[in-house]
């Protein structure tokens, strides 16, 4: 009977163009954000400028076209905003992608009830987006502080369009939800 020598297998270690694109720019924001203060105001104000930034485009006067009388409302700028975004981040991660279009369709309907308060006599809608992308930037700006360290995006303008996403990962990974 022949004897079989135990082999032991290493793993290859991952080089740079087997990682993922988007595993780069998670890394890279992970590197700055690793303060447990900074991280959960980043979590909470990522969000909140998300739905600000939908409701600020969303207050922009959109101009009436009669093929699109039915959407009259629905079909706006921000409608741009979350093509493009869904656009950019699928290309990084389709599920994640996916993820960020249902929590986009989410913040919409937030901004269409702040829209009809407006219109029934309510705080206009570019006031609370205002004020929401301002509170959003100040709690990011004091995690930047709380870190240490100067803002991500001030070296890379493209980490500003997957902090959201950056986001979503850890709820992703939260419920083993595979991206």
């Amino acid at each position: 009977m022949a004897k079989f020598k135990s082999v032991t297998i290493k793993p290859t270690p991952a080089k740079q163009e087997d990682v993922r694109p988007v595993e780069i720019h998670f890394n890279r924001l992970n590197k700055s954000h690793r303060q447990p203060t900074n991280q959960l105001l980043h979590f909470i104000c990522v969000p909140l400028m998300v739905f600000s930034v939908l409701g600020l485009t969303w207050a922009i006067p959109f101009p009436q076209f009669k093929f699109l009388a039915a959407y009259q409302g629905y079909f706006n700028w921000a409608s741009f905003v979350i093509a493009f975004w869904v656009y950019y981040t699928l290309k990084l991660s389709p599920v994640l992608s996916y993820l960020m279009l249902f929590v986009l369709f989410g913040f919409s309907y937030g901004v269409m009830q702040l829209s009809l308060w407006e219109q029934a006599g309510g705080i206009p809608l570019i006031w609370v987006s205002t004020l929401f992308f301002g509170l959003a930037w100040l709690g990011q700006f004091i995690g930047g502080n709380i870190e240490g360290n100067k803002q991500s995006f001030e070296d890379d303008k493209q980490l500003v369009l997957i902090t959201p996403i950056w986001v979503l990962h850890f709820l992703a990974k939260k419920i083993r939800f595979k991206y």
